[in-house]
């Protein structure tokens, strides 16, 4: 039987909502994310040090957002199809304070063509921050969409390059 549970941490750009399926990060979204899942899919409530799992999200989770933390090292536990996984496991090379095209990222995983496909996974990506979907950028550098949006966006894409103070949004 799968054990679902969300927790609710403060950050620097708003409220959280961290979902763990069996002990791995499910889910983080923020306030008004796209596609975000009604909260009764997340289970049951638990404080973030009620479960190991979510205490250690929280701690890293704390880290980066103080700039000590570049790489997150959890078990993660993203829910969606082949192709998405491939798009999200991409994500993660893509370095801290760095960028990639959403055409780059396609090329990368051998579909040059399927810029427009790596979007969509992109959009859908279920564990934003740590799972960097906010590092992918229009062909121009332009700030394209954010589950979360591009305030947020903007504002994670200058913590990483030193640009922005870590204070609420």
């Amino acid at each position: 039987m799968t054990t679902t549970v969300y927790a609710l941490v403060d950050s620097p750009c708003g409220p959280l909502t961290l979902v763990a399926r069996d002990g791995a990060l499910a889910g983080l979204y923020m306030t008004d994310h796209r596609h975000r899942p009604p909260l009764e899919s997340f289970g049951a409530r638990v404080e973030p040090d009620g479960l190991p799992a979510l205490a250690e999200v929280s701690e890293q989770l704390s880290a980066y957002f103080a700039g000590g933390l570049t790489r997150f090292d959890l078990p993660l536990a993203a829910v969606g199809t082949p192709f998405q996984r491939r798009v999200w496991s991409a994500l993660n090379d893509i370095p801290y304070g760095e960028t990639v095209s959403y055409g780059r990222l396609a090329a990368s995983l051998g579909q040059p063509g399927a810029s427009r496909a790596v979007g969509l996974a992109n959009g859908k990506n279920p564990i934003s921050i740590i799972v960097p979907c906010h590092r992918v950028v229009g062909a121009n550098g332009s700030l394209t969409g954010y589950g979360g949006g591009l305030e947020r966006k903007r504002w994670l894409l200058g913590l990483e390059g030193g640009l922005c103070r870590p204070t609420l949004i």
